[in-house]
């Protein structure tokens, strides 16, 4: 038998979890007595659910409107250019001005400008990129800094979550922002030390 990759078993396991879920939530409340406003409850969250991802939708094509405007500008390539020395500094073995420097910083630029659809391609091309070095097998050290990297997500336009709480009627949207500097900053300083003592533990 031929055995499945992981993400088909991770896709299965979510389809098992989800179903199992339903099923006793639809039990208990045929037991309870409460089958009339389950599904009501189910029909007006389908209902919500919609109006948000609309609500949400219309800030993040602002967003992302604005955000090509700074693209087209030059500005995100100005970010590029300003991190091209702490890339050289954090991957090692990247080169000034090579493939792999110009999509990494491609891909940080768009991450702190709140880019995240044109962020999450860039960081895969990257990824790509990276793993040329690699034995295919083994993600490298340098494939592991971008994977921490991204995971910390230093923004300084958090748009999406700026776009999340506009839909949910916030009454001050952007005041996350400021907090969201420091503890992504404070998560990305202890996420880059702490690989960078893991690389040299492992002696490579």
């Amino acid at each position: 038998m031929q055995a499945q990759p992981a993400f088909l078993w991770g896709d299965y396991m979510l389809n098992v979890i989800w179903t199992v879920i339903l099923i006793s939530s639809f039990t208990y409340s045929f037991f309870a007595g409460t089958v009339d406003e389950t599904v009501t409850s189910l029909l007006e969250s389908g209902k919500t659910s919609v109006e948000f991802m609309l609500k949400t939708g219309a800030v993040m094509v602002m967003w992302s409107g604005f955000m090509e405007v700074a693209k087209k500008s030059g500005f995100t390539g100005v970010i590029s250019h300003v991190l091209s020395p702490f890339i050289r500094k954090v991957f090692k073995g990247i080169e000034k001005k090579s493939e792999e420097e110009n999509l990494i910083s491609t891909n940080l630029a768009a991450n702190m400008m709140g880019l995240s659809n044109a962020a999450t391609p860039l960081g895969m091309k990257a990824m790509k990129k990276l793993s040329e070095k690699s034995d295919g097998k083994t993600a490298t050290d340098n494939m592991c800094m971008l994977c921490i990297i991204n995971c910390a997500s230093l923004q300084l336009i958090p748009s999406t979550l700026i776009a999340m709480r506009s839909a949910s009627e916030s009454a001050s949207p952007g005041e996350i922002t400021v907090p969201i500097w420091i503890v992504s900053s404070l998560t990305l300083i202890f996420a880059i030390i702490l690989a960078k003592f893991m690389e040299r533990k492992s002696g490579k």
